[in-house]
């Protein structure tokens, strides 16, 4: 069975940092893309950003380049997004999952899910 657990989802002050982490197991970590997608309250899903297999290359939306940080441990099977300088907007439900994409850049792609973690940005 393939689970993903994401963890580290805080109440943070604006401007303030936190990281989430995504632990993995069931499925070859390696072999996967790994995105991180939020959602907000009524809203649809927003992709967020992507790690290669190998961790190589990390590709970030436009609104978190500079602030965000994706990497991964395939030693580990975790893959973690460092979170910086957050605003308002970025409170969500924050999912991590694994995409059978060679890119990782599109939802329909992605085979596996977390459950998600509560991101809170609030003074």
């Amino acid at each position: 069975e393939v689970q993903l657990v994401e963890s580290g989802g805080v109440l943070v002050q604006p401007g303030g940092s936190l990281g989430l982490s995504c632990a993995a197991s069931g499925l070859t970590f390696s072999s996967y893309p790994l995105p991180w997608v939020r959602q907000a309250p009524g809203k649809g899903l927003e992709w967020v950003s992507v790690i290669s297999s190998g961790g190589s290359t990390a590709t970030y939306v436009d609104s978190v380049k500079g602030r965000f940080t994706i990497t991964r441990d395939n030693a580990m099977n975790m893959v973690t997004l460092q979170m910086n300088s957050v605003n308002p907007e970025d409170a969500d439900v924050y999912y991590c999952a694994a995409s059978r994409g060679v890119l990782g850049l599109h939802i329909p792609e992605y085979d596996f899910w977390g459950q998600g973690t509560q991101v809170t940005v609030s003074s």
